[in-house]
Parts: C-alpha cells; sequence; structure tokens
C-alpha cells in the first residue's frame, strides 16, 4: 500500500514514476524494518502467517536485520531526482522519529491503566498515519508539487491512516474470518486498548469497571470472553459509533483533496484506491 501511494501521488501530480520508484521500495523497505522490530518488542510468534524473524533464529539476528533495512531504506531514499532529496530525506527521518514514538506509546500504554480516546489517537496518528502521509507527500515532493499541496496531501494520508487503523480495530471484531484473515477477536484475547475498548469505557457509565475487569480477565476461555465482550459492544451500539468515526476521518481527507490545486480527474485513481479500502472487509 505504501509505496503504491508514493508512485500516484507523483503520478498525479505530474511527476515521474522513474524519479519515485526507489523512495518507493524505500519506504516498503522502511515499514518492514518496523514490523522486524515490533515482532520482537510484541513477542508475536507469526506474521502473515509465517514465523516471524526473531522466532525462526533469534532476537539478534532480527535486530540485524532490521537494522539493515533501515539503513538499505536510507539508501533507495536518496536514489531520486537531485533536487527532491533535501525535502524527501528531511520527511523521511522525521516520519522514522514519529513512528517509533507512537510504538513506544503503544508499549506504554499497554501497562497505562487508563488510556483516554485523545491519546489512543495520537498514537494511531504516529504509529501508523504519518507513514501513509509521508509516503503520498513523498510523491508529491518528487513530481515538484507546490507546497501547499504537499500539505494537504500529506493531511489527506493523515486522515485516512487514522480511518484505516480503526477500520482496522473494528474488522478484528466484526470482520468475516474468512475475508480479514486473523482469528476474530484477537485484539479482545490480547487486551488490547482499541477504539472499540475505549468507547465503550466511556459509554458504560456506572458498569464501566465491570467491562474493564471483562476485557482484562485471563480465566475466562477465549470463545466465551470474545462472545461477552462482543454483547456489550452490541448493546451500547460500538460498531455504530466506531462506523461513524471512520466515516469523519474519510471525510476529512475529501475535503483535505478537494483543496489541492489540480483537475478532480487526475485524482480519479488515487480516490478509488481509498474508497476501495474505507469499504474493505479484510
Amino acid at each position: 500500500m505504501r509505496p503504491l501511494l508514493v508512485l500516484a501521488s507523483c503520478q498525479m501530480f505530474g511527476g515521474e514514476l522513474d524519479d519515485a520508484i526507489n523512495p518507493a521500495i524505500g519506504i516498503e523497505l522502511f515499514h518492514n524494518f518496523t514490523l522486524l522490530h515490533d515482532d520482537i518488542m510484541d513477542e508475536a510468534p507469526l506474521r502473515r502467517g509465517k514465523e516471524t524473524v526473531y522466532k525462526k533464529w533469534d532476537s539478534n539476528v532480527a535486530i540485524l536485520a532490521g537494522d539493515t533495512m533501515f539503513a538499505l531504506a536510507n539508501k533507495y531514499m536518496l536514489r531520486t531526482r537531485p533536487q527532491a532529496v533535501s525535502p524527501v530525506m528531511e520527511l523521511f527521518n522525521q516520519t522514522a522519529i514519529e513512528v517509533c514514538e507512537g510504538q513506544q506509546y503503544d508499549m506504554d500504554y499497554e501497562k497505562q491503566p487508563n488510556v483516554s480516546i485523545p491519546e489512543y489517537i495520537k498514537m494511531i496518528r504516529l504509529k501508523t498515519a504519518v507513514l501513509l502521509a509521508a509516503s503520498l507527500k513523498t510523491g508529491a515532493i518528487i513530481a515538484g508539487a507546490e507546497t501547499a499541496d504537499c500539505n494537504h496531501i500529506y493531511d489527506f494520508g493523515i486522515n485516512i491512516g487514522l480511518a484505516f487503523q480503526i477500520k482496522d480495530d473494528l474488522l478484528d471484531v466484526y470482520g468475516e474470518l474468512e475475508k480479514f484473515g486473523k482469528v476474530s477477536g484477537g485484539d479482545i484475547l490480547a487486551g488490547k486498548k482499541t477504539y472499540l475498548y475505549l468507547k465503550t469505557l466511556e459509554a458504560a457509565g456506572p458498569q464501566s469497571e465491570d467491562f474493564r475487569t471483562l476485557y482484562s480477565a485471563h480465566n475466562i476461555a477465549g470463545v466465551e470472553k470474545v462472545m461477552k465482550v462482543k454483547g456489550i459492544f452490541n448493546q451500547l451500539n460500538i460498531e455504530q459509533h466506531t462506523r461513524q468515526l471512520i466515516d469523519d476521518y474519510y471525510q476529512k481527507a475529501i475535503h483535505d483533496l478537494s483543496c489541492i490545486s489540480i483537475p478532480l480527474e487526475a485524482m480519479e485513481s488515487l480516490t478509488e484506491y481509498t474508497a476501495g479500502l474505507m469499504e474493505r472487509e479484510n
């Protein structure tokens, strides 16, 4: 998805795809570097149905492999037209810092008993949305787009990224297993503080502590726990609240796109692609 956004944005603003292909590869290498290190921190045994690098070999191998991928990502980011190198690298390095900040917040929130919805939004903005936004802005910079347009496409990416991650939270509970490719309720079983969990605490009123106890319980069978938590989500219309928030961010993204000073037909492929992301059930 991320390299595709680099290329789509570059093409949309009239740039040469040959100038964007290497930075697109660089961004994908960077993304996969973060996954290698995330799997160590999360002690995740599987990634996309296969053993994670640290699990198949060991943590030292995974750390070194990730570090090498980060170095390679930098090499690929530099391979673009000379005028774009400086702003592209400044954006890339700032994004790398922010993604690491987002991961730190994510780890902090696992131990923190109380997390607010604004804190969660800040975390997913850094951990997920900024890399999508940077992908789009990288393509725009390479194409030589105006500064204002570069900023609008970045804001578009932020709002699409937020909608994308919250949709991921939703699909973990309400997605069809065959389409989503994960065990339904995986976030519930892991006790993750997703938007659905935080919205339920906000909506549950006096019953919020009972819900918190249920969500963190380890003495309930997995399927039973998922069914009980999902039942509370249903009672409080959490699915509808979540879908509304996703749509709110999507509409903000469409507004950002409307501010860009190029013809609407030039943005057609990007708008169709992002609409598909919002409609996906996997």
